[in-house]
């Protein structure tokens, strides 16, 4: 009897994962199990728990024994009629991030991923991943749209650019001329796809879907994670041209979006009071959080259009730790490029923005009183 190949440790693994994943840093969330709970952006209220009855009532009628859809067609012909799109442009997936993989698959493979920084992770980690060329180019003075730098790094290339807008983890609009210009020379390459990610849409003023109709290589990434209050969901979507779907769609894997995910999402759309009420008071609640911090001493707040405010202290550390010994967990931001010092808060609850603001002003304080 022939013996079994005896393993030789690290050297075996190492031959068979690619460099590209063994080069990459895990993704980290630490999860802080503080009653209030303003680090990750999410909707303070849980729509599920709003329109239980209802999602009972469609759960009940659907044959889970049964594949879903190949593709979730009825929930893109939902939001397509919903936002005046073809439907056969609107693809749906299990979340954004699989989205962002699936485009850099199909449009960045072999290619080039352009982004700013900082920006949402996942471009960069998937580009490293995927082994794709990453350029990161940074942000302009207080996070402005560095769009000569990204027009330049067009020229000679091929691959996909992604823009968040309103940005993250900076929360500001980007100029939309600027925007419109830099997607037009891409587009004008025809060897660049433009990703315009409005996951936070809803909580500004504007948004770039006539772009996206304007031009063929432009497509606008969303998500219902946000104002639609379904992140636990994990349900994102693209709004672009019915080729680039397709094109897409041969990358995401058949059967991937379930039919209690479809529901959910369902149940969203026949309920847009609830998102309405849900963005106004993120917007009231996000304004109150700007102004009172900014009467903090040592402070500086950054504008915001999202549904979280990112500001700036001295000791970025401390205030964390100290928030969480008063039971209230926001998000670190500082080991990002052109963030030092800064934490985000998410624009959750008043009575959670209360004690927030509450213990901001005790770790303030005795941080002064130390200081002296």
């Amino acid at each position: 009897m022939t013996p079994a190949p005896q393993r030789t440790g690290a050297s075996m693994d190492a031959m068979v994962i690619r460099d590209e994943v063994r080069r990459a840093p895990a993704y980290h969330f630490r999860h802080h199990p503080q009653p209030v709970k303003l680090d990750q952006n999410e909707a303070p209220d849980d729509a599920g728990a709003v329109l239980a009855k209802e999602l009972a009532e469609a759960v009940a009628t659907l044959a889970l024994n049964r594949y879903p859809q190949l593709h979730p067609v009825d929930l893109e012909v939902a939001l397509a009629e919903r936002l005046g799109c073809d439907p056969d442009g609107v693809v749906v997936a299990a979340g954004s991030n699989v989205l962002i993989q699936a485009i850099v698959i199909a449009a960045g493979l072999g290619r080039t991923v352009l982004t700013v920084a900082p920006t949402f992770a996942v471009y960069a980690s998937q580009a490293r991943l995927l082994g794709a060329d990453l350029i990161e180019v940074p942000l302009g003075e207080r996070f402005a749209l560095p769009e000569e730098e990204l027009t330049a790094a067009l020229t000679g290339r091929a691959g996909v650019a992604f823009l968040a807008d309103p940005a993250a983890p900076t929360g500001n609009r980007l100029d939309a001329a600027g925007v419109e210009r830099f997607a037009t020379a891409a587009a004008a390459t025809g060897s660049w796809l433009t990703v315009l990610d409005e996951a936070y849409v809803d909580f500004a003023d504007g948004d770039h879907l006539g772009l996206a109709r304007r031009l063929k290589n432009v497509a606008v990434l969303r998500t219902f994670s946000k104002a639609a209050g379904l992140a636990g969901a994990r349900l994102g979507y693209l709004l672009t041209t019915p080729d680039l779907a397709t094109q897409v769609r041969k990358v995401l894997l058949p059967f991937s979006v379930g039919a209690l995910q479809v529901a959910a999402g369902l149940l969203a759309l026949r309920r847009p009071d609830l998102v309405e009420t849900r963005v106004r008071v993120a917007k009231d609640e996000r304004r109150r959080l700007a102004a009172a911090l900014s009467l903090l001493p040592g402070i500086e707040v950054f504008p915001s259009e999202t549904n979280f405010v990112l500001f700036r202290v001295a000791d970025p550390a401390g205030v964390h730790t100290a928030l969480l010994e008063r039971g209230v967990v926001v998000r670190r931001q500082d080991h990002l490029p052109g963030l030092a010092g800064c934490l985000r808060v998410t624009a959750g609850h008043p009575h959670e923005n209360d004690a927030f603001l509450n213990a901001m002003e005790s770790a303030v304080t005795e941080g002064a009183h130390a200081d002296g």
